[in-house]
């Protein structure tokens, strides 16, 4: 189901802790009960991508190499 379908503009959106430091290059992330929201914090009404919980985080134990 693409994130078109829910509504954003309510959710609480916070920051990946692993994102540049100088608020370059910043992703934020929020939760929709079962899927993860994600969008570019430097665009917050562009476009939201979502995927499946556990795919999410697979992917970020991947990403961290520790999976």
């Amino acid at each position: 189901m693409p994130a078109a379908d829910h509504r954003t503009d309510n959710l609480h959106w916070f920051k990946s802790s692993y994102s540049g430091g100088a608020g370059s290059d910043c992703i934020e992330i929020a939760d929709l009960h079962g899927r993860v929201a994600v969008r570019d914090s430097k665009d917050p009404d562009g476009p939201v991508l979502a995927f499946p919980t556990p795919g999410f985080a697979a992917f970020v134990e991947g990403v961290r190499g520790t999976n």
